[in-house]
């Protein structure tokens, strides 16, 4: 019972994830035909689990940077 909880988290539409993200429903269609972000394929509609994109997120979380790089290089 515990497994069918997790498969029956809240799935979310391609409309509402591309609002969520703030890109368009285009680059998340990209995604997922480049198998880049986990979804869902029922019938011709992409389903997408709340958990899954959020851990994905996680997984691209890139720390800022304490200090600024500069390449005196490129000042000379």
């Amino acid at each position: 019972m515990r497994m069918l909880i997790r498969i029956m988290d809240k799935l979310i539409t391609l409309k509402e994830l591309s609002e969520i993200l703030k890109v368009p429903p285009s680059t998340i269609y990209s995604w997922t035909h480049m198998q880049f972000i986990p979804h869902y394929k029922l019938g011709k509609s992409l389903r997408f689990k709340e958990s899954d994109i959020e851990k994905w997120l996680q997984k691209r979380y890139c720390k800022g940077r304490a200090t600024r790089k500069i390449d005196i290089n490129t000042i000379l």
